[in-house]
C-alpha cells in the first residue's frame, strides 16, 4: 500500500476482550512497569486509547494495518490510491490472486475486519492530499510508511503548519517508517519540537543522473543499457504513441533493446524485472524487512498512546536498521535544524552564481539534497519570479527565466520557494553571490538534465 491509514480508537478496559487473543496485551496495559508514571492508572489509559485517532500511511500498509488492529485499536481509517497489481501478491500477505484489480484499501480493509472481530476500518480510495487541515486535524497521532520522498514531505509540512501554539491538540505526532531491501528506518517526530523530515532530507539525496555520452557510448552497466533503451532508442524509434510502464507489451519493447545493447558491449545482468525496477524506478521489497519496520512504527504509536514505555523522540529520534550483513541497529538523536524551511524560523543561507539564469538555479534546486524541489515556484521580496501555475502566471513570469539571477534579485536578498511536494510551505532562502559556486552549479544542472559531456 502506498498511501496513509488513518487508525481511531483502541481497546476499553471495560470491553468484553477474548482471553487468548489479548492477554500478552493486557498485561502491558494493565500491570505498570519501570518506565511507568508513578500513579500510572491501567483504566485511565485504556480510556485515553479508546478515544484517540490514529492516522498511518504507506506501502507498509499492510503490516501496520494487521499491527495496529492486533494492538487493539478499533477505528481504522485507510487512504490508498493504489489498484492490486501480481507483483504486490508476494509481499502484501493482505491480498490474493482474485483481487488483481481491485482497490488496495478496499479489500485490506475487509480482509482485516474479517480476521480480527471488533474492528472497524474505513477505506478510502484517494491520494493523501484529497484532504484539507481539518480532516487531519481529528487524529492524534500519524503512522506513515509512504513510499517517496513527495508524499512524506507533503505530509510533513502538513502536520507542522497545523500546529497552534495556544492548542495542545493540534500537535500530532509522526511516526514515519521506510525500507530498502534489507535496510530501513523509524523515526518518530513531534512538529516544531523535533526535527522534522525537512531537516532530516539531506539523508535522501537523489539518485545521481548518469551522463547522456555514457548512455549513447560507454555503458558499463546493466542498467545504463536500459536506460538507453529507455530514454535514446524509445524517442528514436517510437513503438508505441506513448511509453505507459505499466504496459507488459511496452517493457517487453525496452527488456529486448536493452538486451541487445548489452551484447554488443559484452554487458551481463539485464533481464525483465530490472528493466521493470529501473524504468518504474522500483525500490526493491523484502517481506522481512517490511515486518521488522512496521513493527517498529506501531510499538512506537503503541508507546506515545499508553506510556508504558519511552518512546524514540525528543531525545533518540532516530532508529536505523540494516540487514545487509546479519543484524544491526543504531539509535541516535537527529537535531532540529534553526533554518529548516518547514519547521525553522531562520531563512537558509543559499550561495549561488549571480550569473546563473533563473532557469538554471530552478534546475540546481532539484539536485541540491537539502532541497530536491522538482516544480519549484519562486518570489523575491519585491515581485514575483516564476510561477509554474496558473498558466496566465506562468506565462507572465516565464521571460524572466532567461534573465541573470543577479538581475533580478540583489545580493543577501531573501527569497520565498513553494512547491507541491510541500503543501502550503514555504522555503526561504537569503542569497549570497558567489562565483566560486559556479562549476558545482553548472555541473549539478547537467546532471539534472542528463547532459553531461564527460563520461
Amino acid at each position: 500500500m502506498s498511501q496513509p491509514i488513518m487508525v481511531s480508537g483502541t481497546i476499553s478496559a471495560a470491553m468484553p476482550i477474548p482471553a487468548k487473543r489479548w492477554t500478552y496485551l493486557n498485561n502491558v496495559l494493565q500491570n505498570p512497569g519501570p518506565f511507568t508514571n508513578p500513579d500510572y492508572d491501567a483504566n485511565e489509559v485504556a480510556d485515553r486509547m479508546s478515544n484517540m485517532k490514529l492516522l498511518g500511511a504507506g506501502g507498509l500498509g499492510c503490516e501496520i494495518l494487521k499491527n495496529l488492529a492486533l494492538s487493539g485499536f478499533k477505528d481504522i481509517h485507510v487512504i490508498d490510491m493504489d489498484t492490486i497489481d501480481v507483483s504486490n501478491l508476494n509481499r502484501q500477505f493482505l491480498f490474493r490472486h482474485s483481487d488483481v484489480g481491485k482497490s488496495k484499501a478496499e479489500v485490506a480493509a475487509k480482509f482485516v475486519e474479517k480476521r480480527v472481530k471488533g474492528v472497524k476500518i474505513t477505506p478510502y480510495n484517494c491520494k493523501i492530499q484529497d484532504f484539507d487541515d481539518a480532516f487531519y486535524l481529528q487524529f492524534q497521532m500519524v503512522v506513515c510508511g509512504l513510499d517517496s520522498i513527495e508524499a512524506r514531505r507533503w505530509i510533513n509540512s502538513t502536520l507542522v503548519n497545523l500546529v497552534d501554539m495556544e492548542n495542545p491538540e493540534s500537535l500530532k505526532p509522526l511516526i514515519d517508517g521506510g525500507t530498502e531491501g534489507f535496510k530501513g528506518q523509524s523515526r518518530v517526530i513531534f512538529p516544531t519540537l523535533t526535527s522534522c523530515i525537512e531537516c532530516q532530507l539531506d539523508m535522501h539525496a537523489p539518485r545521481a543522473a548518469v551522463p547522456l555520452c555514457t548512455l549513447a557510448t560507454i555503458p558499463r552497466q546493466p542498467e545504463h543499457c536500459i536506460e538507453w533503451a529507455h530514454i535514446i532508442a524509445w524517442e528514436q524509434e517510437k513503438p508505441f504513441p506513448k511509453l505507459d510502464n505499466d504496459d507488459p507489451e511496452h517493457i517487453t519493447w525496452l527488456y529486448k533493446k536493452a538486451l541487445g545493447r548489452a551484447a554488443e558491449f559484452n554487458i551481463t545482468g539485464v533481464t525483465y524485472s530490472l528493466t521493470q525496477g529501473v524504468v518504474k524506478n522500483i525500490i526493491p521489497a523484502i517481506a522481512s524487512t517490511n515486518a521488522i519496520i512496521a513493527a517498529s512504527c506501531c510499538n512506537e504509536a503503541f508507546k506515545i498512546a499508553t506510556s508504558t514505555n519511552p518512546s524514540l523522540g525528543p531525545e533518540d529520534n532516530y532508529m536505523m536498521y540494516s540487514g545487509n550483513d546479519s543484524i544491526y541497529t543504531y539509535t541516535f538523536k537527529h537535531e532540529k535544524k534553526p533554518d529548516c524551511p518547514v519547521c525553522g524560523n531562520l531563512a537558509r543561507d543559499l550561495e549561488v552564481d549571480p550569473t546563473l539564469t533563473l532557469d538554471e538555479f530552478i534546475q540546481s534546486l532539484a539536485v541540491r539534497p537539502e532541497a530536491q524541489l522538482k516544480k519549484p515556484s519562486i518570489r523575491s521580496e519585491a515581485k514575483t519570479l516564476y510561477m509554474q501555475s496558473p498558466e496566465s502566471l506562468r506565462l507572465k513570469t516565464a521571460p524572466n527565466l532567461e534573465k541573470k539571477v543577479g538581475d533580478l534579485v540583489v545580493d543577501g536578498e531573501e527569497i520565498g520557494v513553494s512547491d507541491p511536494s510541500l503543501g502550503s510551505v514555504d522555503f526561504k532562502y537569503k542569497l549570497k553571490f558567489s562565483k566560486l559556486f559556479t562549476t558545482a552549479t553548472n555541473a549539478a544542472a547537467e546532471k539534472a538534465n542528463g547532459n553531461g559531456t564527460t563520461a
